[in-house]
C-alpha cells in the first residue's frame, strides 16, 4: 500500500519531486501539499492532489512528511507541529540546505526518523542529482521508499554523513549555477568576437548538453575525455593552457569551499 505523503511547502522543489512521482504513477490522492495561499495550489488540486493551508492537518494524515522550506523559515514553521509529530511519528524528509537532522529532531520533539535530501534544480526536468542522508531511526524500508520517490526526478544516491551532504551542496546542489555561469561567459566571449547572440547561445547550450551526454555514457573519466579532445599544439590546447595558467581548478575548489563553509555556518546560525 502506498504511503500518504505531505509536502510542507509547495515551491519549485516540491513540485519537482511530486511531479516526478506523479509522472511515474504515484496516486495523486495520496499526496497533500500545503501553502500560504490556497489559490496558488489550485493547479495541484486539479491534478487530484489534496491541498491545504493547514500544515498540521497535512502532517496528521501523512506517513512521510517532506519539509520543503527555506532554511530561515524551518524553525518557525515546524516548531508548532511538534505535538503532532510526536503523536503520529511520520518519517521526516528535509530538502533544506544547512539545517541538520538533529535540529529538526529537536524542534519536532525528538526520536523521529529523519532523512535529509539535497536535490538540485534539474529535478524540475527529471534530470536531478540528489543525495540522501538518514539518521539511525530510519528503517531500510523507509530508505528505499524515499530513494524511489527522489529517483523519479533523476538520480538519488546515499551518503554516510551530513558533513558529506555539505560537500554535495557545493557540488550538485549549487553546481547548476556554476555551469550556467560558464555558459554565460562562453556566450558573452563569442558575442564579443562578433558572433550573433542567438547563435552563440544555441551553440553553447548544445555543447554543454553534448559534453554531459558523452561523459555520462563514457567508460573513462572527464579528465581523460578532456585530454582526448585537446590535440597537441592545437586550438583547444591553447585555451586549456591559459585556464591552467590562471589556476582555473583552484578557483573552482576555493569557490566550492566557500559554499561548504556557508552550509556549515547556516547550521550554526539557524540550528
Amino acid at each position: 500500500m502506498q504511503p500518504n505523503i505531505a509536502f510542507i511547502g509547495a515551491g519549485n522543489m516540491s513540485r519537482a519531486i511530486f511531479g516526478g512521482m506523479l509522472a511515474n504513477g504515484y496516486p495523486a490522492e495520496k499526496i497533500t501539499a500545503t501553502g500560504r495561499d490556497i489559490n496558488k495550489l489550485a493547479d495541484l488540486a486539479d491534478q487530484g492532489m489534496h491541498v491545504t493551508t493547514d500544515n498540521g492537518a497535512a502532517m496528521a494524515s501523512a506517513d512521510i512528511v517532506f519539509l520543503a522550506l527555506k532554511p530561515q523559515l524551518m524553525h518557525s514553521v515546524i516548531s508548532p507541529l511538534a505535538d503532532l509529530a510526536q503523536q503520529h511519528k511520520p518519517l521526516i524528509v528535509s530538502v533544506a540546505a544547512g539545517i541538520t537532522a538533529d535540529s529538526i529532531n529537536r524542534w519536532l520533539g525528538g526520536n523521529l526518523a529523519i532523512i535529509r535530501c539535497m536535490p538540485n534544480t534539474p529535478a524540475l526536468v527529471q534530470q536531478g542529482a540528489s543525495a540522501l542522508c538518514a539518521n539511525q531511526q530510519v528503517s531500510a524500508q523507509q530508505k528505499q521508499q524515499v530513494q524511489t520517490m527522489i529517483a523519479s526526478t533523476g538520480i538519488a544516491l546515499w551518503v554516510e554523513t551530513e558533513e558529506q551532504l555539505d560537500v554535495v551542496t557545493a557540488l550538485s546542489g549549487s553546481g547548476p549555477a556554476y555551469f550556467f555561469m560558464l555558459m554565460e561567459s562562453m556566450i558573452n566571449a563569442a558575442v564579443a568576437q562578433g558572433l550573433p547572440k542567438d547563435i552563440a547561445q544555441q551553440l553553447a547550450l548544445q555543447t554543454a548538453q553534448g559534453a554531459a551526454t558523452i561523459a555520462q555514457h563514457s567508460d573513462v573519466d572527464p579528465a581523460e575525455l578532456r585530454r582526448r579532445v585537446t590535440s597537441p599544439k592545437g586550438t583547444t590546447e591553447q585555451a586549456i593552457l591559459y585556464f591552467e595558467q590562471e589556476n582555473f581548478p583552484e578557483i573552482i575548489k576555493q569557490g566550492m569551499q566557500k559554499n561548504i563553509n556557508r552550509s556549515k555556518q547556516l547550521a550554526v546560525e539557524l540550528g
